[in-house]
């Protein structure tokens, strides 16, 4: 189960490492069931990457996937070309990352937008990290 001192440890290890590598991030948890559960914008970050923090991370959490996994079932020639429309629009390039516990059960997602793909990435893998699994 995801209680709020996860997804707080979860933020605050994604906010860690994001002050580390000097990138302003915004960083959303949201539980199994795609609610958010925590949230959190750094300073400086540009408000536009509001939704799509927050639509990587449902899209994680609707298919338990990482959203780059999603991205390539959309791809030209992919087995799904158009899925990213479906859901309401799901954001299929990296940066969301489902949460997974230690039985092995999807019990949300986080996702992060605010720098390059590979520094977000880089804080939403830590931020994953922080549930210790």
């Amino acid at each position: 189960m995801l209680t709020i001192d996860i997804a707080r440890k979860i933020i605050a290890a994604g906010e860690a490492r994001a002050h580390g590598i000097g990138v302003p991030a915004n960083i959303a948890v949201l539980d199994a069931g795609t609610s958010l559960k925590a949230f959190a914008r750094m300073d400086g970050v540009l408000l536009g990457s509001i939704d799509i923090t927050l639509g990587k991370a449902r899209t994680a959490a609707l298919f338990g996937k990482r959203t780059e996994a999603i991205g390539e079932f959309c791809k030209p020639g992919g087995t799904s070309p158009g899925l990213e429309q479906t859901n309401g629009g799901l954001v299929v390039f990296a940066r969301g990352l489902p949460l997974i516990d230690a039985g092995g059960s999807l019990i949300g997602a986080v996702g992060v937008s605010g720098g390059a793909v590979a520094q977000d990435l880089d804080i939403a893998e830590a931020a994953v990290a922080a549930l210790g699994n």
